[in-house]
C-alpha cells in the first residue's frame, strides 16, 4: 500500500516562531544554566588544565560559595533568553523565506547551514551585553565585586563606559554563526536519514535525538571562538592579553596547547547536547500546539 503524502507544514507567522523560541529557550535555560557556570570557571583557568571533574566543581562551588552560586549570574541570561532563542528560530525561518523567495535557493542541507549561520550572526548582537555581564557574575575572581547584577551593570558602565558592554563581539558573533550553522545544519541531514516516527512519542525522541546530535556539533564547532569569547569578556583594564578571535585562537593553542582551546567543552556539550534536544522537542510542540 502506497504511503499517504506527507502535507508541508504551513509557515508560521514570525511573531508565533518568536513566541515558540522564547519558551523553548527559557525552558533550556532553568534546566541546564549550572553546566554554564562550571563551563565559565572551567575556561578562565589560564595555563593549566581542569582541576576537578563536573560534579568535583558542582561540589566545591557549593562548599566554598553556597548552592546559590550555581545560579550565579542566571539573570541577564533570563532576560536576553527569550529575545535569543527567538531569534535563534525565527530569523532561521526568516532567513529562508528570504535566500529562497530573493535568491532561488532551494530546501537543502546547504540553505540550513545557511541560515543558520546568518541567524547566529544576528543573534550574537543581541546577547553580547547580556552575555558579558553574565561572565562577570560567573567569574570566580569577581566574588563579592557585585551586589547583583544592576550593581555589576553600573560598575561597568562606571569603569569601561558603554562601549565595555560590547567587548567580546567579534568572537561572540563566530561563536552563534559556527553554532547555529552546525546545529540547523546537522539538524537537516539526521532528519532526513532517520525514519518518520509513527506516534507522538517517536515524534517527540526523533526531535530530540536530532537536537542533541545537532547541539554536540554545534559545540564541536564553536568551543574555541567560546573560550576566546569568555577570556576577552573578562578582561576589564588594559593592556588586554586577549583581542580578536583568530589570533586570540592562536595565542591560546601555542600558550597552553591546543587542548585548552576546548577548556569547558564537557560541562558545555553536556548542556547544549541534551539542551539542543530540550530546546528543539519545546519549540516544535510549541508550534504543533500553536497550528491547532
Amino acid at each position: 500500500m502506497a504511503a499517504t503524502p506527507k502535507i508541508a507544514e504551513k509557515p508560521l507567522p514570525m511573531h508565533y516562531s518568536l513566541a515558540a523560541g522564547a519558551i523553548a529557550g527559557v525552558t533550556e535555560i532553568l534546566a541546564m544554566y549550572p553546566l554554564d557556570v562550571v563551563k565559565t570557571r572551567f575556561q578562565l583557568q589560564v595555563g593549566h588544565g581542569e582541576k576537578n571533574s563536573i560534579f568535583g566543581s558542582f561540589k566545591q562551588i557549593v562548599k566554598s560559595e553556597g548552592p546559590a552560586a550555581l545560579y550565579r549570574g542566571i539573570l541577564p541570561p533570563i532576560m536576553v533568553e527569550a529575545p535569543k532563542r527567538a531569534i535563534k528560530f525565527g530569523a532561521n525561518d526568516a532567513y529562508k523565506r528570504l535566500y529562497q523567495s530573493k535568491f532561488g535557493f532551494r530546501d537543502s542541507q546547504g540553505l540550513a547551514v545557511l541560515t543558520g549561520v546568518s541567524a547566529g550572526a544576528t543573534e550574537a548582537l543581541v546577547v553580547v551585553s547580556f552575555d558579558l555581564i553574565k561572565i562577570r557574575l560567573q567569574d570566580k575572581a569577581n566574588a563579592g565585586k557585585y551586589k547583583n547584577t544592576m550593581h555589576c551593570v553600573s560598575t561597568i558602565m562606571k569603569e569601561e563606559g558603554i562601549r565595555g558592554f560590547f567587548k567580546g563581539l567579534e568572537s561572540t558573533v563566530w561563536r552563534h554563526a559556527m553554532w547555529n550553522g552546525g546545529y540547523f545544519g546537522v539538524i537537516k541531514s539526521v532528519r532526513t536519514a532517520l525514519p518518520e516516527p509513527e506516534t507522538h512519542q517517536g515524534l517527540l525522541l526523533k526531535n530530540f535525538t536530532c537536537g542533541t546530535i545537532g547541539g554536540t556539533v554545534g559545540t564541536l564547532l564553536n568551543t574555541p571562538f567560546d573560550v576566546v569569547k569568555t577570556r576577552v569578556q573578562s578582561q576589564v583594564h588594559p593592556p588586554y592579553k586577549y583581542g580578536w578571535a583568530f589570533p586570540a585562537i592562536a595565542k591560546i593553542a601555542r600558550e597552553e596547547g591546543a587542548r585548552a582551546l576546548y577548556k569547558g567543552f564537557v560541562p558545555k556539550v553536556l548542556r547544549l547536547g541534551p539542551g539542543g534536544g530540550i530546546l528543539l522537542v519545546v519549540y516544535d510542540f510549541v508550534t504543533g500546539y500553536m497550528r491547532k
